[in-house]
């Protein structure tokens, strides 16, 4: 299975993002978004340290809320249950 992560770019130099996600920071590479107008604060999927896709926000945030839900059925029961 191939798993994107949906991140922010925090800056750009070159044809490298430093972008953030949930506190963890990476460099992706923008080599295949070369042709797109991407600046600070715009999403993209992150996979395997290259920038994928342009997301918005909105997409962003449900990304997350999909990967919140998987990882809450993954958790092992507490051990107040």
């Amino acid at each position: 299975m191939c798993l994107s992560v949906p991140m922010r770019i925090v800056s750009i130099e070159g044809l490298s993002a430093r972008c953030e996600a949930r506190g963890a920071e990476r460099v992706a590479s923008l080599w295949l978004l070369q042709d797109e107008a991407l600046q600070p604060g715009d999403h993209v999927l992150v996979h395997l340290g290259q920038a994928v896709r342009k997301v918005d926000a909105v997409e962003a945030a449900a990304s997350w809320a999909l990967f919140d839900e998987l990882l809450a059925a993954l958790a092992p029961p507490s051990a107040g249950a």
